[in-house]
């Protein structure tokens, strides 16, 4: 559904959209915010006043969507406020029920050394998608090990290792099992050793709960 932001009617299902079919209620109260060094600070999909908000507090020059364009009242709206208030809009889709691919990895690698900081990075809840790329951020950009940044998945930024969004947890633990056996960098582990398809079987074989699977996809009902 595409929103048409000059028309009132267009602009009230938009901001309809966002609160009552995007969740944007619950965002409202908790926008899961948390800084991360550097300039750059986590958080849910953010609604225009709290766009506006961070912006006045923290001199926001970026915002990075992790969720990607897309047809969400939400999006229509935060194109519109970035653009009001002078900040860039990087649209850089993860997801947050299966494993990355290497150039989605090194494409928000990328993504960290170019833009101008300070920045937002978000996808729905702050929780999955924003919790991979946290741990990419303070590993690429503050010089973390990976044992010590995988640590932004956790339950405390509402990431749960149940059900598909496991993957993710998945995929730090296979590196950090190799890399204490070969002694490997997790970029050259992420271009020379990491089969996706292999991993993604191998996750699959451990038979991640029917019930984790319905509480993450029916009640959290994650991207």
């Amino acid at each position: 559904m595409s929103h048409d932001l000059t028309r009132p009617l267009g602009r009230l299902l938009a901001h309809l959209d966002m609160h009552l079919v995007d969740h944007g209620v619950v965002r409202a109260v908790y926008n899961n915010f948390h800084p991360l060094g550097g300039g750059m600070y986590r958080l849910s999909q953010p609604s225009p006043a709290q766009l506006r908000r961070y912006h006045r507090r923290y001199g926001i020059r970026t915002v990075v969507n992790l969720r990607g364009e897309n047809a969400w009242g939400s999006y229509a709206l935060e194109v519109e406020t970035c653009r009001e208030l002078g900040i860039t809009l990087v649209n850089h889709r993860l997801y947050s029920r299966r494993l990355p691919t290497v150039d989605e990895v090194l494409g928000l690698r990328d993504v960290f050394a170019r833009i101008e900081y300070p920045a937002l990075m978000h996808c729905k809840s702050g929780a999955d998608r924003a919790g991979l790329a946290a741990a990419l951020y303070r590993h690429f950009q503050m010089g973390d090990p990976i044992e010590t940044s995988a640590r932004q998945l956790r339950w405390i930024y509402g990431h749960f290792r149940m059900g598909d969004t496991a993957k993710l947890d998945h995929f730090f633990d296979r590196y950090l099992a190799d890399g204490a056996v070969h002694g490997i960098a997790f970029v050259d582990w992420l271009t020379t050793r990491y089969d996706r398809a292999a991993l993604d079987a191998e996750f699959e074989r451990h038979k991640p709960s029917a019930l984790g699977r319905w509480f993450v996809d029916r009640v959290l009902r994650r991207e």
